[in-house]
């Protein structure tokens, strides 16, 4: 793709743009998301308007700008995390049911955990995820199984970086973030009361593909002092049936 005069490609300059929306911020104008993404304001419009005309961005009755239905369509065709949501999203139903709060499926995506799917009750407690959101991939249940299962080198990449601590909870110091891997590995299972919220324990457990390797984490947000075994047992159960909607035989 063609650079602009400062350097950085027709590519770069939307990847900015898409990425000045988030869960929270939906609609802009398009002097905001020029800002945001660092555009001059010319730079700005035009790109915005190709996009609209593309229809990868929308216009809305007061002339905001919003992600375009056609985003949306070309993203999920063949989409390898909509294959695992579908897959995983009769048994995360069960677990909502069973256990009655916020039941997660993420994945491990440039070292951080995106979710894909949250399912919730209407009393469901405290939790700050989101669908299509991220946690720090060492500060949430389903990150550290994530994270305790991903291939060495990322690990090494993780834990070499500073980690900001979420709440006085998070475990922030690489060695005691290497024996809490090395415990989840050999238990198959995160339990993390308080890391993400102080009022709120995550447990979640690994999730694999057709070939074994974990490729995602199913987890429950309880209550900080709510006992944790009925879920886990739930959440192994709905990962064994969505590992064998997969393909995967152990």
């Amino acid at each position: 793709m063609a650079n602009s005069p400062s350097g950085d490609s027709a590519i770069d300059r939307f990847v900015r743009i898409l990425e000045t929306f988030t869960p929270t911020r939906t609609a802009q104008s398009t002097a905001d998301i020029g800002r945001r993404a660092g555009l001059p304001r010319s730079s700005a419009h035009r790109i915005v308007n190709e996009l609209v005309d593309a229809g990868l961005l929308e216009r809305d009755d007061e002339r905001r700008i919003r992600i375009g239905l056609r985003l949306w369509e070309l993203s999920t065709r063949s989409s390898h995390a909509l294959r695992l949501r579908q897959a995983a999203l009769p048994f995360m139903e069960r677990v909502q049911q069973r256990v009655r709060e916020h039941t997660q499926l993420a994945i491990l995506e440039q070292d951080e955990a995106l979710f894909l799917e949250r399912l919730s009750a209407p009393d469901s407690g405290a939790n700050v995820t989101r669908v299509a959101g991220r946690l720090p991939v060492h500060a949430s249940s389903s990150g550290l199984v994530l994270l305790a299962f991903a291939p060495h080198d990322v690990r090494e990449r993780v834990l070499a970086q500073p980690l900001a601590p979420v709440t006085p909870e998070t475990i922030v110091d690489p060695t005691a973030l290497r024996r809490e891997l090395a415990d989840i590995r050999a238990l198959g299972r995160s339990v993390a009361p308080g890391y993400v919220d102080a009022v709120s324990t995550g447990v979640a457990v690994p999730l694999r593909d057709e070939t074994g390797t974990v490729i995602a984490a199913l987890s429950v947000v309880l209550p900080r002092d709510a006992e944790t075994q009925f879920a886990l047992v739930e959440l192994h159960r709905a990962a064994r049936d969505t590992e064998r909607a997969l393909g995967y035989r152990r």
